[in-house]
């Protein structure tokens, strides 16, 4: 088994999961009981997406294709007036 995606919370955890299944790739969460484990205190790192090794290239395009994680291009800073405004 190889990971193939470390979630940040389990809605991206299942969605990685639900993209390689459709593309039928055998997708496995691992961490996921362990969420609860610590109370009311994030714990991060413990979710992982894991596949079969022979699948791991395939599995990274399609991970790669989701664009999971990535800072936003044009970030909306609280001072900004104009958030949210069509540009003229």
């Amino acid at each position: 088994m190889h990971v193939i995606y470390q979630a940040d919370n389990l809605f991206d955890a299942h969605l990685v999961k639900h993209a390689l299944e459709d593309a039928g790739i055998p997708a496995f969460v691992f961490g996921e009981s362990l969420l609860g484990g610590m109370g009311e205190l994030p714990l991060f790192g413990v979710l992982r997406v894991c596949v079969p090794d022979l699948a791991r290239t395939e599995a990274e395009g399609i991970v790669a294709g989701l664009d999971l994680g990535g800072a936003p291009d044009d970030p909306i800073f609280d001072g900004d007036e104009s958030a949210g405004l069509l540009p003229a």
